[in-house]
Parts: C-alpha cells; structure tokens; sequence
C-alpha cells in the first residue's frame, strides 16, 4: 500500500470518526498520529521489529507541530479580536450599537429585524467571533423583536444569521486560521472580507425587507423616534467606530504610506481602548472575570482544533494527499469555474456535520493548493491565470469564499453552532426553531456567494490598494 492510499484511508477514518462525534480536534489529533505510525512502518516493509520505532517518530513528530504553528505571532490576533468582542458586550457598548441601529432603521419594513442585522454587523467589526456575536444579541434583540410582535423562530434566525457576519468582517479569527494555514498576508485578508461582509449585511436586510412587504403582519416597522432621539444615540455607539478606525490604521492606512503597525498591534491597542471604554462605563471586577474567562474559553477551543489539525496536516505533508488531489483537480476535462463551484457546494454538505473552524483546517490543507493549481498556480500571473488574477489575489478571493461558505455551515443543521449558542442563551426557542427561523437566510447566503464568485472585484478591491 502507498502514501496516497494509507493518506486517503486515514481520511476516510477521520470522517467517520467526526460524524461519530468526536470532537474534531481529538479526531485529527488521532488520525493524523495514526498515519505518521502507518507511514513510517510502512517505509520499513512493516517488519514487527520496527513498529516501535515507527511511533517513536510518528509521535516525536507529532510532538514538534503544535508549538512550531501556534508561536506564531499572527494567532495572537485570535485572543485579542475575542477579548475586544467581550469587553464591548460587558461595558454596555452592544446594547448602545442597537439602540442606535433601532432609532435609525427601524421605521423600514421589518425594522427591528433588520436594525439587528445591522447592529451584529458593527459589533462584528471590533468582535471578531460568530458565536461571541450571536450570544451577545440573542440577548439584546430578541426580546425587542418579541415586544413588538415578530415571530419568535424568525426572531431567533435573525440573530443567528446576523452573527456569522463577524466570520467576514475585520478583525475576523476566522480570516486569520485561513492565513495562517495557507500562509497567506493577514492584513489583506481583513481588508478583503470588508466588503463582501457589508454586502452580505445588505443582503440578509434587503431579504427581510421583502419578507415583511409580501407576508402581513410580518416584521412590524417601529416608528416614533424624533431626529432629536436619534443623534442622541450616536454619542454612545461612536467608541465601537472608534475601534474599527483603529485597527484599520493599523492594517492599511487609507492615506497613503506605511501602515501604523502589524493586524496583531492593532488587535493589541484595540483591546486596550476597548478596556478602559469599559472602565469608563463602569465595569468592575466580576464583569472583567466574566470577560476574560468567556475569551480564555472559546480561544482554548479554537486553539485545541487548531494543534490536532496541524498533526494531521503533517500525515498529509508525508503522504502527499494534497499533491495528488491538485493534479487530479487539474486533469478534470471541465471549466475550471464549474470546478471551483463545485468544491463550494462540497462545502456547503460537509458544513452539515462539521463546525466552520474544524471543517476549513481539515480541508484547506489538500483543497487550497488544488484550488491553485486550477488558477495556474502560485507564481501564475493574471493574464495566464483561469480566473483572470494572479495567485496571491487567487488565494484572498478564494479565501472570502470559503469563509462566507462557513458562515454558510455555521447556521446549517445539525451541526450549525450559531443557532444552538442562541437556543443556549434563549432557553424558551428550542434549537428546532432557530433551524426554522434561518432557513430564509440560506437563500441570502446563496445569493451572496453567487455575486461573490461572478464578481471577484467586490473582494479584490480593498487589498489591491495595500
């Protein structure tokens, strides 16, 4: 047996061990561990005498990955963008972004609704966690839309959705695992999720507008609120736009010459502002306790799936599964866009039994150079290249694209994790409902996709600059 088939049969047994339900991060930990000893005993005509040797390698081997990647400086962005996202919720700053979004929008069709979409959209910007987001407003906007008589399901769907606009949004952790797996500038990253994450904001409301013009009684707009109220609710929403001008400097500065300083500074400074904005509106102790053990919580999460990912990334590095599947996706005698459609759809299946962190470290390891050699490769330039940029452009775009496919999974049953965060916060809506409450968006997210793929520029745009 080769490489590419003890690769392809260790994959194949990670999966299942995930559908099982293991947790991820212990699945590829095993199966990457696994293969490694497969892999070395194998080079040794799997003689009995040398099985001991092979897991003395295999896990010195395995031992030598987790600290290798995670030193690494990018990552300490992820603690950072969490912290932010926290702080802004415990000093109050969340309920005043929605309090504004609400005297602002909320006369529309479907205002409230859409006022919360808008609101997650801001919070996203200084949160950078989707979970984070959807926990905080399930808080704040679900009782409001309830008040006034909005369906408790679609209520619930809104806020569910609403929060997997911080996967897109800068500062965005899941921006910055894609990065770092593919290896990949991050500040251009966070540039280029900007956009297509505003538009994915515009087209979740303009979805809501329509619902609640064709459906009566659906979304009540909420009127009454006097000019006068609404630039009072200004003052107390300008910190979290302060924040976002912040970490912006930081990764490009829009006025011409060298940045302020690296994403992971700015991610630095805009804790600390975020920090003493909470000491101002009167944070002590226990809500700064709340706050750093809720970061140290789901950071410990995402960095365990990060360590077994990486294990099992170097199995795939030695069994050189990636290698083999890129020239397989390059011999497919059909267009190269079908074929990129095609991984996208297989994402969006896989996202139905995986979370959106797992799924991305699983897959981009063998998915992201095939995809690049589909484009013409690394070093190809955009006038040789299939679809028309250049590689480093070729891996931002396709870095937003399956990004926003995992905001996709992260409202997908049965495994869509923003919808039982929000039926955790929200014990009287069962995780039932808040599957039923999103299953509009998934159509908003198609059409998001769609403008995505057929219009590249709308992502390429921001980081073409830097």
């Amino acid at each position: 047996m080769d490489s590419i088939e003890i690769g392809l049969w260790v994959t194949g047994g990670l999966l299942v061990l995930v559908v099982l339900g293991m947790r991820v991060a212990f699945a590829a930990a095993f199966a990457g561990l696994v293969g490694l000893i497969w892999i070395f005993w194998s080079r040794k005509g799997y003689d009995a005498s040398e099985l001991g040797w092979a897991m003395t390698v295999a896990i010195k081997t395995a031992g030598q990955v987790p600290h290798g990647k995670v030193a690494s400086q990018a990552l300490s962005l992820i603690p950072t963008f969490i912290l932010i996202g926290y702080l802004a919720y415990y000093a109050g700053l969340t309920k005043a972004l929605f309090e504004a979004a609400k005297r602002w929008i909320a006369w529309v069709p479907g205002g409230l609704a859409v006022s919360t979409v808008f609101a997650t959209a801001g919070f996203a910007a200084v949160s950078g966690a989707s979970v984070a987001t959807a926990a905080v407003f399930a808080r704040i906007a679900i009782p409001e839309m309830l008040k006034v008589g909005y369906d408790r399901r679609f209520a619930a769907g809104v806020v569910a959705a609403g929060g997997t606009l911080a996967s897109l949004i800068p500062p965005s952790a899941i921006l910055v695992i894609y990065a770092i797996i593919v290896e990949q500038d991050v500040g251009k990253l966070l540039l280029a999720g900007f956009i297509p994450g505003v538009v994915s904001a515009f087209i979740y409301a303009g979805l809501i507008i329509v619902l609640a013009l064709t459906i009566k009684g659906f979304g009540p707009p909420v009127t009454g609120f006097t000019w006068r109220q609404r630039m009072q609710s200004l003052p107390p929403a300008l910190p979290i736009l302060a924040v976002v001008v912040i970490i912006i400097f930081f990764v490009y500065n829009p006025f011409g010459g060298d940045a302020w300083g690296t994403p992971t500074e700015g991610g630095a400074v805009g804790a600390f502002i975020v920090f003493l904005m909470a000491l101002w509106h009167g944070m002590r102790w226990p809500e700064l306790k709340d706050a750093l053990i809720e970061t140290a919580k789901l950071s410990t999460m995402i960095f365990a799936i990060i360590w077994g990912v990486l294990i099992y990334v170097r199995f795939l590095g030695f069994a050189d599964l990636p290698g083999a599947f890129a020239d397989w996706i390059t011999s497919l005698d059909q267009a190269p866009m079908l074929t990129l459609i095609m991984i996208l759809l297989a994402y969006a299946v896989l996202g139905m039994f995986m979370d959106a962190i797992g799924m991305l470290l699983l897959t981009l390891p063998v998915v992201f150079p095939a995809v690049m050699a589909l484009n013409g490769g690394p070093f190809v330039t955009a006038e040789e290249s299939a679809f028309g940029m250049n590689g480093t452009m070729c891996a931002i775009w396709f870095g937003i694209l399956v990004v926003k496919m995992a905001e996709f999974c992260l409202i997908t049953p049965p495994i869509g994790l923003n919808c039982f965060v929000v039926a955790g916060v929200r014990p009287d809506i069962s995780v039932q409902d808040v599957f039923r409450g999103v299953m509009p968006f998934f159509l908003a997210d198609a059409v998001t996709i769609a403008t995505l793929v057929a219009f590249p520029s709308i992502v390429l745009w921001l980081p073409s600059l830097a």
